[in-house]
């Protein structure tokens, strides 16, 4: 498949816009900055962002089916995380850029 002039083939710019639309829910950004801080419980993170348990369980299954999310189980309590230090950049800079804006 023909490469455009940054590297990326047709579908990988499609799954790239995929993975930003998962930042264009502001729930989804709530529960993201607030894993900022480290490894939470689904409950921690509910009462951070002062939403219901299920809300944020909802969400917090799409963040880890598109791979910004991992979790942990301990018992019968799930921990979750960054998956990795690309996506707290990711949400560095664009919080960033909207402070300066």
């Amino acid at each position: 498949m023909k490469k455009g002039s940054s590297g990326l083939t047709v579908e990988e710019y499609s799954h790239l816009a995929d993975f930003f639309k998962i930042f264009g829910d502001g729930t989804r950004l709530r529960i993201l900055v607030s894993l900022q801080e480290g490894e939470q419980s689904v409950n921690s993170i509910a009462d951070k962002i002062e939403m219901n348990q299920s809300a944020v369980s909802h969400q917090l299954r799409i963040l880890k089916h598109s791979g910004l999310v991992r979790s942990r189980r301990e018992g019968k309590r799930t921990f979750y995380s960054l998956d990795d230090h690309h996506i707290e950049l990711i949400l560095k800079l664009g919080i960033e850029h909207k402070q300066e804006g």
